[in-house]
C-alpha cells in the first residue's frame, strides 16, 4: 500500500506494509496538522528590584549538603579542608547505570566528608558539611 504525506509544503510518497489481521483506515483526507501554534508575546517593562537583605550566618542544617537522589558513591572529589564555591563538584554518584555529579550548594570549606567510595546513599541523606 502507497500513501502520500505532505509535511511542510513538500509531498511524500511512502510504501506501507500491512500485517495480515491488522486493519488499515484510509477514507477521507485528514486535515493538515501542527505541533506548533504561534502565541503572543507580553513583555512588562523592568521594574526596580528592592535591595537584597544583609547575608546571615548559615544555620549548621545550611551547612550540610544532602544528596538529591538515591544512589552509590561513585567517586568522592572533595577533599576536607578543601574550600569549594557554590556548584563546585563534590561527589559523584551512580544511580541506574548513570553517573549524577552532586555539587556544593554553598561556598566555603569542606569540615567533613559523611560518605564513602562504594556506599549507598539515599534522598536527603548527608553528604558532606561545610564549617
Amino acid at each position: 500500500m502507497q500513501l502520500t504525506m505532505t509535511i511542510d509544503g513538500k509531498k511524500y510518497r511512502v510504501d506501507v506494509e500491512v500485517e495480515e489481521g491488522e486493519e488499515v483506515r484510509t477514507e477521507g483526507a485528514f486535515p493538515p496538522t501542527t505541533t506548533m501554534q504561534a502565541h503572543p508575546v507580553y513583555t512588562t517593562h523592568p521594574t526596580a528590584t528592592p535591595p537584597l537583605a544583609a547575608p546571615t550566618p548559615a544555620s549548621s542544617s545550611e551547612k550540610i549538603c544532602r544528596s538529591p537522589i538515591a544512589g552509590v558513591v561513585f567517586k568522592i572529589v572533595a577533599q576536607v579542608g578543601q574550600h569549594l564555591e557554590m556548584n563546585d563538584l563534590l561527589v559523584v554518584l551512580e544511580a541506574m547505570k548513570m553517573e549524577t555529579n552532586i555539587t556544593a550548594h554553598m561556598s566555603g570549606k569542606v569540615e567533613k566528608i559523611l560518605v564513602s567510595v562504594g556506599e549507598a546513599v539515599q534522598p536527603g541523606q548527608a553528604i558532606a558539611e561545610f564549617a
